[in-house]
């Protein structure tokens, strides 16, 4: 009998904390890359706000953001040649209340094109809840930006996050995906919720996605070719009022891809 013969519908009022996956998930084991040491990312956002990341060390950066600015503690991986997902939290007191926010940027050498998701926490009808802005950019000035894809619609992906956490995904259109824990912390637990998918090279896309029950705000590389995901997932833990920030990467298996009948009805 497999873990999931025994799982049923686990109502919204017995579900665990975001924390709960903390154990779980393990540790981010691709190492950090120190290519991007002594660099500077120019962008300009769609409102013409002036953006810059310089990296000062392989683990410390500077970012200017219009009148804002600060030092954060960061984590580069490179997803592949040239291709970086760059990770950091900035807020009041290192992201641990509210004001915490986690940023990700995805950057492509070869092209310029830069997506940067930042994550934050807002506040609606008293409860916490997340929002993500994005950016799409060309740091080196040229027309290049990643675009929105539908290659993912239809898959069906199992994600191993450890040797104890298991996830599937189904992709069901551009903006909207199924999610269900396998095994771990969550098992049973599953949701449809919003999302949206990006191109950035060959079988290699940027998804972000957005839950309604938890506080959940995940941004991630998803490369079908090497079958892994790197990215992270940004929630606030409710009984514990603050926020959780889940670095990780997978191993992933694409299960099938549905097509749809191109037949026509007839009774």
């Amino acid at each position: 009998m497999t873990s999931t013969e025994l799982q049923d519908y686990v109502p919204e009022e017995e579900w665990p904390p975001v924390s709960t996956m903390l154990d779980g998930f393990g540790d981010q084991t691709l190492p950090a890359s120190p290519a991007l040491v002594a660099m500077t990312i120019f962008l300009q956002a769609a409102d013409g706000t002036p953006i810059e990341y310089y990296f000062l060390s392989p683990s410390s950066l500077t970012w200017n953001e219009g009148t804002a600015s600060g030092t954060a503690i960061y984590k580069a991986i490179e997803a592949r040649p040239g291709i970086f997902i760059i990770d950091f939290v900035r807020g009041h007191d290192c992201g641990k209340d509210a004001d915490a926010e986690n940023v990700t940027i995805i950057f492509d050498q070869t092209t310029g094109a830069v997506t940067t998701a930042v994550s934050r926490f807002v506040t609606s009808d008293g409860k916490v809840r997340g929002t993500t802005d994005f950016t799409h950019a060309n740091a080196s000035g040229r027309p290049t930006v990643h675009q929105r894809s539908s290659d993912l619609v239809g898959k069906r992906v199992f994600y191993r996050y450890s040797d104890v956490e298991s996830y599937e995904h189904i992709y069901l259109n551009q903006g909207t995906f199924t999610w269900h824990c396998v095994r771990g912390g969550e098992a049973g637990l599953a949701d449809t919720d919003r999302c949206m998918t990006w191109a950035v090279a060959e079988d290699l896309y940027i998804f972000f996605w957005t839950e309604q029950v938890m506080t959940v705000e995940a941004v991630l590389l998803i490369d079908l070719r090497e079958q892994r995901s790197i990215g992270r997932m940004f929630g606030w833990d409710n009984p514990a009022a603050e926020p959780v920030t889940l670095p990780f990467n997978s191993r992933l298996t694409v299960l099938n891809t549905t097509s749809y009948p191109q037949d026509t009805h007839k009774h």
